[in-house]
């Protein structure tokens, strides 16, 4: 059941399954869902109490290659019950700011918008999700194509976005006008998916809020012999953006607008 269904509706028992935004989930998962994209706890950002949250990951060879990956997963502990989901948060920058084209007129960030972005976060948030991958998997995690803008303090994150038909588009979600000082009891209105906030002449620009991402790992090792994390090696993480919620525009930070050097 795809993402992008379930965040229509509201949610009501039926037997072990609940109606979370229109879709038929598992009671635990559903809680977890909304303590996630509802409700907007236990994300990581600047500031913030850590997160009660423990990252785990299961690896499994494709059968081709040298790579082993695998899909991370979250549990949660809410009011002492352990829920598991796909899905984490934290406070980041949305990048919609339009990128240079070549001289002949083609993009130099290709697809940007519509396959991928950036995500801007504080350095010190970014070394604490690091942190945890850590502690829950035992895997360290290579920084390899994360830019860092040391200036700043922040890391840029590309983020992966589904865009293929048939997959769930990552849903943009904005704060409600009477929200807007950012207090309790804050609520969103869906206004499209990130590649059509993307295409609004007034909607590029640098949207402060809270991303909301699935992530995947991959390891290199040997086919026959399961990867199994020890000094010197590394894991790789590849963030999928699927939904976002925002806080409005900031000026704050600057764009980049071309492809810069990385790490």
């Amino acid at each position: 059941m795809s993402l992008a269904r379930r965040e229509d509706g509201d949610e009501e028992p039926t037997n072990n399954m609940v109606q979370w935004r229109g879709n038929s989930v598992p009671e635990k998962e559903a809680k977890a869902l909304r303590h996630v994209f509802d409700n907007l706890r236990d994300h990581f950002g600047h500031q913030r109490a850590d997160p009660i949250i423990r990252f785990n990951a299961s690896l499994a060879h494709p059968g081709h290659g040298h790579l082993w990956l695998g899909d991370l997963d979250f549990t949660y502990n809410i009011g002492g019950e352990h829920c598991s989901l796909a899905y984490f948060g934290m406070d980041v920058c949305i990048d919609l700011c339009p990128k240079l084209v070549h001289k002949f007129g083609q993009p130099m960030l290709k697809d940007y918008g519509t396959s991928w972005l950036y995500v801007y976060l504080p350095q010190p948030t970014f070394d604490k999700v690091i942190a945890y991958v850590k502690t829950g998997t035992g895997w360290d995690v290579s920084t390899e194509g994360i830019v860092h803008d040391t200036n700043r303090n922040l890391v840029a994150i590309e983020a992966k976005l589904h865009h293929e038909s048939g997959q769930p588009k990552p849903s943009f979600w904005v704060m409600k006008e009477k929200d807007a000082s950012g207090g309790e009891g804050m609520s969103f209105s869906r206004i499209g998916s990130v590649q059509e906030v993307n295409a609004i002449p007034n909607q590029q620009r640098v949207h402060r809020g809270v991303g909301i991402f699935s992530v995947s790992m991959e390891v290199e090792g040997s086919p026959n012999f399961k990867p199994t994390p020890r000094a010197g090696e590394e894991a790789k993480l590849s963030f999928t953006l699927v939904s976002v919620r925002t806080w409005g525009i900031t000026d704050c930070v600057a764009p980049i607008v071309h492809a810069p050097e990385k790490r």
